[in-house]
Parts: C-alpha cells; structure tokens; sequence
C-alpha cells in the first residue's frame, strides 16, 4: 500500500508544480490591476490598470536595453549572487522567459527526432544548445527539448546530431501543434513548405 500512497503524493506534487507558478502569475496580475485601478483617483475606463501595467512594462523594457538601467542591473545580480536559492529561481524563470521571447530565443530550431529506428518513432522538438563540451560530451550530441502535449513542460534529450532533422516550419506552429497534442493545423501555406 505504500508504493500507492508514494506515487498518489508525487503526482500531487508534479500538479502542485504545474499549477502554482501560473496560479501565481494570475494572482499577481489581478492585484497589480486592482492596486493600480485603486490609485487612480478618477475612473478612466474598466481595464485601466491593465493598460498601465502593459505601459509600465514596456517602458521598464526599454529602460533595461538602456545605458542608465544597466547599474542597477548590475546592483541587482549581486543582491541574487547572496541569495543562491533565490538566483537559481529567477534565473531560470529569466532563461525561460528569453528562451521565448527574447533577443537570445532557443526554440527557433524545429526538428525532428529519431527516437527509434526499428519502430521508426519519431518526436518533434527544439535544439537548444549545439555544443556540449563544456559539460564532457561529445561534439556529435546536441541537447534537443521536447514539449509534452497540453502542457509547458517538457524534457531535454542528448542525442546523436545525425538523429536529428532540421524541419522547415515556423517555431511557433511547431509549437503550437506539440502543445496542442497534434490536433492544431499548420496554415495552408506553411503545410506546402513543411519539409524533412
């Protein structure tokens, strides 16, 4: 009976883990709105916050590409540096995020990969680091993720570079399509360049 219970406790956890970090996001999103909505003393429209927050975030962004932001950058990345637990959070929530949408985007490489050759299985993914060697590992592997369906996680594959096909698609219906579990479509003009 204890194996159950141990397996019940750890698939609560993996839900734990995947719904928190949203349930979070939303959470803080709702009070930025309502704090924000609060501080304007008259009322514009319903949703102002939500339009000021997006203002505010944007003008944060383009004050961190800037000259004058980047010292409090640098103050800020030795405040984490004395708290290792707290970096290692962030910076992997920073590495997702710019993984996704920023300058330095690792899932621009849609391939194919070869999972197996005597059933032909095959799995979508994205290389997201080329060179390895700084880890010990061969020149021939490249770390490829591969997102599960409904869902955002996923798992990171070393594998041999010749298992691997460039495939010609936009990242983001690639995407899209391992996300969705297969069931969205490519557009129609994608479908026609889709090559492997």
């Amino acid at each position: 009976m204890k194996p159950f219970f141990k397996q019940a406790f750890s698939y609560f956890l993996q839900g734990l883990l995947l719904v928190t970090p949203l349930a979070i996001t939303i959470y803080i999103l709702i009070e930025l709105i309502v704090l924000i909505d609060g501080l304007i003393p008259f009322d514009l429209f319903p949703g102002a916050g939500l339009l000021i927050i997006f203002v505010l975030l944007s003008l944060l962004g383009l004050l961190g590409n800037t000259i004058i932001f980047r010292p409090i950058k640098a103050a800020f990345q030795q405040l984490l540096n004395r708290a290792p637990l707290i970096k290692t959070i962030y910076q992997s929530i920073s590495d997702l995020l710019t993984a996704f949408v920023g300058q330095k985007k690792k899932f621009s490489q849609p391939v194919i990969v070869i999972l197996s050759d005597e059933s032909n299985l095959q799995r979508l993914g994205f290389v997201t680091q080329d060179d390895l060697s700084i880890l010990g590992i061969s020149k021939e592997k490249v770390a490829v993720y591969l997102p599960h369906s409904y869902n955002f996680s996923g798992n990171v594959f070393i594998v041999d570079s010749k298992n691997v096909k460039p495939i010609n698609a936009k990242s983001s219906d690639v995407m899209k399509f391992i996300v969705s579990g297969g069931v969205s479509s490519f557009d129609e003009d994608d479908e026609k360049d889709l090559t492997v």
